[in-house]
């Protein structure tokens, strides 16, 4: 695995994936693959149609790799405040972009509000994978984006059953306390 640490949070209607991952570049760097459409669609699950670093209406476009036309989504850029904090709804759900300098490097926490609790261990690994090809992008060296059913064929079902473990023990854990 990598450095990479998970949890979930309730506020008591809605989960949290809470996602930390700590990258060798600096917050301004990580921001613009936050942010820039080009960017995203080389990494993440989906592309904006304008830069995602200024509060206000944006569409959001699955890419799934698969059969059929993407529709994009009419999504809310709620706080930009570069390069630390970007948060927006996609879908039903909400993304929360957390950076922080850590030497030269970033602390990125991604908190990521979903409906059911059961669904955070797919959705880690899905982030796990793109947070994967983003590194490789910020290191110069894209190696195109692993989404879709693509993923299962990077070890996405792995990293699904590893996250739902940590997760299961980790609610054990606090039970016993």
């Amino acid at each position: 695995m990598t450095n990479s640490e998970i949890a979930s949070e309730s506020d008591g209607e809605r989960w949290a994936l809470v996602f930390v991952r700590d990258l060798r570049h600096a917050p301004e760097k990580v921001w613009e693959a936050l942010t820039d459409p080009a960017q995203l669609g080389e990494w993440s699950p989906y592309t904006a149609d304008r830069n995602l670093g200024q509060v206000g209406e944006a569409t959001l476009t699955m890419l799934d790799d698969g059969p059929g036309t993407p529709e994009g989504m009419s999504e809310f850029v709620s706080r930009a405040e570069p390069p630390t904090l970007l948060e927006y709804t996609w879908g039903g759900d909400r993304l929360r972009w957390e950076l922080v300098a850590l030497g030269s490097g970033t602390r990125l926490t991604l908190r990521h509000t979903l409906g059911e609790r059961r669904w955070i261990p797919e959705v880690a690994a899905g982030w796990h994978l793109c947070f994967d090809v983003a590194e490789h992008l910020l290191d110069g060296h894209p190696v195109g984006p692993i989404r879709g059913r693509k993923a299962r064929d990077h070890g996405w079902e792995g990293l699904r059953e590893i996250y739902a473990r940590q997760l299961e023990e980790t609610c054990l854990n606090q039970q016993a306390v």
